[in-house]
């Protein structure tokens, strides 16, 4: 009995002194261990995902979902996890997802790629931006809502576009086509996002002049920026040998584009992008940077979209589910139409006219920008980011079945 009773006193001393130490635990400490079991739960995720099929990066997202649903409804705080570091993580995957893209626009592949894939991804932008935006702003929607959540629409998941034609076996026009369209896609969604955001800087601006140089300065600056950083770095690529020095140049690039381009106001994404594009061109041993950033790219992207997914404010779910499908019917809609007239357009009878529904799958950029577009616009950022991520999630579950859809028809010219 009276061990029973020791024992049960033990337990109780333990228990107290453990919620002791949880109640003056630092901020330091519980970051770390946050770190810790993100990365924890990005395995768990991968072998759900490879088991199930299940898109990774929506797992990932619905995982910072549960955060905020832990935090909000249950611990009644803030979805602001790793508080001082989550903009610093964000702003570096943005960055490294914006790099590697630029990275892939070499000039051989731009001069392969020809006016026809040109043509279409122009018209599938085109539909995608003007569909969006014109539907939200006859809907009711604010100017600055609608041309942010148009200039979102226009970005695509390359990833979730190539495993679903590889996992299809299909090496037809429509399936080298659409590879072609995705692999400039978020090229054009950098651009068209970055013009966009210049764009309402202007029209909210209250001197006018002062708007304009800053617009031209958010785009032409970011520009020069990222000439600025990868000429020295294209020269010293091929002067390191490689291993650990590459990867510090990899990484520090990547530092002090994040930082630069944050300290000049400038784009981070088209600075990295223009960067990537610079080295890969110039460097005859570009290969080296890039793969380094391939290799430590993945924890980034991991808390990128957890924190993506646990910035969302349940609160204002209720109110944007509204807003949710009306993005995901105009989206849809708006990359229908710009393939079915750029089909037309270039005349090419081997293609389908549906061609607009394989380009759907959303997710790294895309989330990026609704978050770069939420710190721009606080008044409407939980509403962005609602919307974004919720449909990120539904598009990149049923894009890919689309995909190996429109890819599996004939053209007409078969159909004859």
């Amino acid at each position: 009995m009276s061990f029973q009773t020791g024992s049960g006193d033990l337990m109780q001393a333990l228990w107290s002194y453990i919620s002791e130490q949880s109640q003056s635990i630092s901020t330091s400490a519980w970051t770390l261990l946050i770190l810790g079991v993100l990365l924890s739960l990005s395995i768990v995720v991968d072998t759900i995902s490879r088991r199930t099929a299940l898109p990774r990066i929506s797992l990932l997202v619905l995982v910072g979902v549960g955060y905020a649903l832990i935090q909000q409804w249950m611990l009644g705080g803030d979805a602001e996890p790793l508080n001082g570091l989550r903009e610093p993580l964000i702003n570096l995957a943005l960055v490294m997802v914006a790099f590697l893209l630029g990275g892939e626009l070499t000039l051989s592949r731009l001069k392969s790629t020809g006016p026809l894939i040109f043509a279409l991804s122009a018209a599938v932008v085109a539909g995608s931006l003007v569909t969006v935006f014109a539907g939200l702003w006859l809907l009711g929607y604010s100017f600055a809502l609608a041309l942010s959540l148009a200039a979102i629409s226009v970005a695509t998941d390359p990833a979730a576009v190539s495993e679903a034609i590889q996992e299809s076996g299909k090496n037809s026009l429509a399936a080298r086509v659409t590879l072609g369209i995705v692999a400039i896609d978020d090229a054009w969604g950098i651009i068209v996002f970055g013009l966009c955001m210049a764009v309402l800087s202007w029209v909210g601006a209250t001197s006018g002049g002062a708007s304009i140089v800053h617009a031209l300065w958010e785009l032409g600056g970011a520009v020069l920026l990222g000439v600025a950083l990868g000429l020295p770095a294209a020269w010293l690529t091929g002067r390191l040998k490689p291993g650990r020095p590459t990867q510090a140049e990899a990484l520090a690039l990547m530092l002090l584009m994040a930082g630069l381009s944050s300290y000049l106001n400038v784009s981070a994404l088209l600075t990295a992008m223009v960067a990537g594009f610079v080295i890969v061109n110039v460097s005859s041993h570009h290969r080296r940077s890039f793969s380094e950033i391939e290799q430590i790219e993945w924890p980034f992207l991991v808390f990128f979209f957890v924190l993506a997914g646990a910035s969302l404010n349940l609160a204002h779910l209720g109110t944007a589910l509204g807003l949710v499908a009306a993005y995901i019917v105009l989206r849809s809609i708006g990359r229908y139409a710009g393939g079915y007239l750029g089909v037309l357009a270039v005349r090419e009878r081997h293609l389908q006219a549906d061609i607009g529904l394989a380009l759907l799958p959303q997710a790294g950029v895309a989330m990026g920008m609704a978050l770069l577009a939420a710190e721009r616009f606080p008044d409407q950022g939980q509403l962005i980011v609602a919307t974004v991520v919720t449909s990120t999630i539904i598009f990149e579950i049923f894009g890919p079945l689309l995909v190996k859809r429109v890819i599996a028809k004939p053209g007409s010219h078969d159909a004859h």
